[in-house]
This record gives structure tokens, sequence and C-alpha cells, in this order.
């Protein structure tokens, strides 16, 4: 009896298929099956590029013929050769995966789809709503903005107003008498050699005419011949930064002028009119800050009343590294520090740091108007008495007052610019009027702010 006799005959001792013996054909089969896998995986061949023809001589009689699969080989997910192939018929009984509709390579499985996106579109931050008290501010600065934006630098001049305009080659010792017989602090220049605007003369040249003669002592019979031309030579002799020349048409907007007077470090800025038949310029006349900002205080208290944070809320002036003298420091010793940090005044204070007056730019033209240079020698306090009547005095404010009583100041006083102090009038920084521009025109604009100056 062969072994076939047997295999007919015995009663199978469960419902289970039995097996087919491996023959020495089907061992072959399957061994070449396994080295082409072998070498489709070495050579970079996807597991289910296997040759689509039935080379196994002795198909298993037991297993039906393969049904279409939907979705992965469950033997491709569990690896090479797992229990689940004693019960599937062999990998190359089945044609390969990308000749079949529907599962062209590469393969994406189900899961995938459940993945996030790393490119997707980024979800924008959540902000925090803002309060009543921030509402009316930005309502406030808005409207103080749309303001600016509609009136015209011309809208700025008073009714009747007299200009006086300084050729650029008269001496400098001359300019001097007229600014102080006409009672004024700045004047605009004139190139009558090109017909054309020529910049601004402000106390801050006179500084830096003092500066360049305690630098050059040894010309000092030179400063007598100086003419107004040579005010930026001086500039350069004394390695100060030069304030740009800048203007504005009378019918650009008041936020234009604003704008380019915060770039340009000005405190000024001369409105030039350009004729349309000669196209020769003409100064019409010279607006300040101090100007502009009590124009807006006059006639905006519908938004201005709406400023109710505080100096310390909004981060309002500077309050480190702030510059000081004291009374009896000389004259001399002040310009210095005004020119080397290129500001415009300087708080004066006792031992204690309390706060007893301000030394201003304007303050050195009493003093040098007799033309000797000695009395720059003379101390602080004796410079500070020889201020005139119309002197308005010094403001001060503390952290905890609100933006709308600055503007009610600025409507009421000749203000140029604030002291802080705690309680008991120890210096804590101080506010300029370009501090205020720099707030009210671009705080929360994504402009940002400009760097800050006192």
């Amino acid at each position: 009896m062969d072994a076939s006799d047997i295999t007919k005959n015995k009663r199978p001792t469960s419902s289970r298929p039995v097996r087919p013996a491996i023959t020495a054909a089907t061992a072959k089969s399957v061994a070449a099956a396994s080295a082409a896998r072998v070498r489709a995986t070495v050579t970079g061949t996807a597991a289910d590029e296997l040759p689509a023809a039935n080379t196994n001589p002795n198909p298993n009689p037991y297993t039906s013929a393969p049904r279409p699969r939907v979705g992965p080989d469950p033997t491709h997910l569990l690896g090479p050769r797992s229990v689940l192939s004693s019960m599937s018929p062999p990998f190359d009984t089945l044609p390969p995966l990308a000749a079949r509709a529907g599962h062209e390579l590469p393969f994406v499985q189900p899961s995938s789809y459940l993945r996030p996106n790393s490119r997707s579109r980024p979800i924008p931050p959540v902000t925090a709503p803002m309060s009543p008290i921030d509402e009316e501010q930005m309502q406030g600065l808005k409207g103080l903005r749309d303001f600016l934006r509609v009136r015209t630098s011309y809208d700025v001049l008073p009714l009747s107003f007299r200009l006086i305009i300084l050729d650029n080659d008269l001496l400098i010792k001359k300019s001097l008498n007229i600014l102080i017989q006409n009672g004024i602090v700045s004047a605009p220049l004139w190139d009558s050699r090109r017909s054309k605007f020529a910049g601004l003369l402000t106390a801050t040249d006179y500084i830096n005419l003092i500066q360049y003669y305690c630098l050059f002592p040894e010309h000092v019979d030179d400063v007598d011949k100086f003419r107004l031309s040579s005010l930026r030579d001086i500039e350069k002799a004394i390695g100060v930064l030069p304030i740009e020349t800048v203007s504005v048409h009378p019918s650009e907007t008041l936020y234009e002028a604003c704008s380019r007077m915060l770039k340009t470090r000005a405190r000024r800025i001369p409105l030039v009119d350009i004729d349309d038949e000669t196209g020769r310029e003409t100064v019409v006349s010279v607006i300040t800050q101090y100007r502009i900002l009590k124009f807006i205080a006059v006639n905006t208290e519908q938004y201005t009343s709406l400023l109710k944070k505080t100096v310390r809320e909004i981060g309002l002036g500077t309050y480190t590294n702030v510059k000081t003298g004291t009374m009896t420091q000389s004259v001399l010793e002040i310009i210095n520090t005004m020119v080397t940090n290129n500001i415009s005044a300087v708080p004066i204070v006792d031992k204690n740091n309390v706060v007893l007056n301000v030394f201003e730019a304007i303050d050195v033209i009493p003093i040098i108007k007799t033309g000797v240079v000695e009395e720059l020698e003379i101390n602080v306090g004796e410079a500070l008495s020889k201020r005139g009547e119309e002197f308005g005095g010094i403001f001060t404010c503390q952290e905890e007052d609100r933006l709308d009583s600055i503007f009610i100041t600025l409507r009421q006083s000749r203000m140029h610019r604030l002291v802080v102090i705690d309680d008991n009038w120890h210096l804590k920084g101080i506010i300029s009027l370009s501090d205020i521009l720099k707030y009210v025109l671009f705080h929360g604009d994504e402009g940002g702010y400009f760097s800050a100056s006192s």
C-alpha cells in the first residue's frame, strides 16, 4: 500500500482539511519564491511585485482559487511568511499589486488620512478682548489721527503772523542780535544764490558754536567771522549728527508734517510752497510741535477726553539714563552734556535728586548776547536768573496723571516738556512733546514706535 492509498482511506480526525504532504518539487518551488522575494527586497523591488504565473506543479487541492482582494495583503502587513501563510495560497499565485486596478503604488493606507497635515493653515491666536478703558483710548487715538489726516499744515497758522527769514551769508553774530531784537528763538534760512530754502537757525546752532569754541580755543578769533552757511561745517568739526533739512508743502496733511518731524528729530518744520510758473520756492511759515499739539488740544476735546490711561500705563516719556545737572555747575558743562547726548534740556537737581529747575537750549541766548565768551563760565543758578519775564515756568507731572490732563495743560499753557516727579519732587523721568506726538500718531500701529528722545 503506497502513501496515496493511505491518504485516501484514512478518515480525517477533524473537520479541518488535511494539508497535503510537501513533496520535493513543492519545497523547491517555495524555496525559489522565497529567493525571489529576498532578491526583490535587496534590489529595492516591492514585495508584491512577484511573478504572476503559478509555477507550483502540485497546487493545494483543498484551497479554492484566490478571490480578488480589497485592501492590503495581510501577509504584506505582517512581514515575511507569518502563520497565515499556512492558510493562504503561496505568494507566487497572486498577480502583482501594481497590476491590480485601484492599487497603483504607492499604496496609501486609510489611517494616513487621519494624521494631521503639517502644512495646513495655522490657526490665528485668540486675542483677549479689550477693556472698556482700552477701547476708549483707541477710539480717542483714532479720532485724533483721522483729524490730522484731514487737516492741512496751513490750518495751524494763525490769522496774522510775521516771518523773519535770514540770508545764509549773514554773520552768525548778527543773526543772534536779530533773534533777540525780535523775541524769537528760530528763523528759516535762505540761499540767495540758488533761491532755495536752506534750513533752520535754532538755539541748538549757537550751542554747537559754543562747543566748537571749547574744543578749538585757538580758533576763538574766527568765531566772529563765521557765517550762517558755516553751521554745517561746525557740526562736522564737533562730531554731532546734523538735523536733516526738511520741509513740507502747506497743503500737506498735518499727519504727514508730524511724521516728517519725528523721523528727522526736528522740533519744527517750515512750510515751503513752489511757484507753478517759475518753480521757485517760497517759505510761507514755520510750525512747531507745540503749535500742532495745541491745535489738537483746542479742536479735538471730544477725542482727547477719551485718553484716560495714565502716563505709567502707556509708558510715555524717558525714565532711564536721564542726564541731570546741578546749580553749581558751569554753563559750559551743561552745554557739553546737551551736545554729547543730543538733548535740548537738562533737569537741575540737588544732592537728593530733588528737581529744582530745568536748563533749556534757549537759555543760552540771553547769556551770549553780549558776545563775551567768559559769560559762559558762570554757574547754572546765575544763568537761570537771567530769564525774561515771558518765561512760562517748569511743568511737572506724576506717573499717575492721565494723558487727557496733559492735553488740558497744553490747551491752557505754553508747555514744551514735562518733568516727571514723585510726591517728594524726586526726578523720575522727562516727557518731551516728541514723545506725545509719537504716541498720538503711532501707538498700536503696525509701523511701530520710533526711538525715544528727550
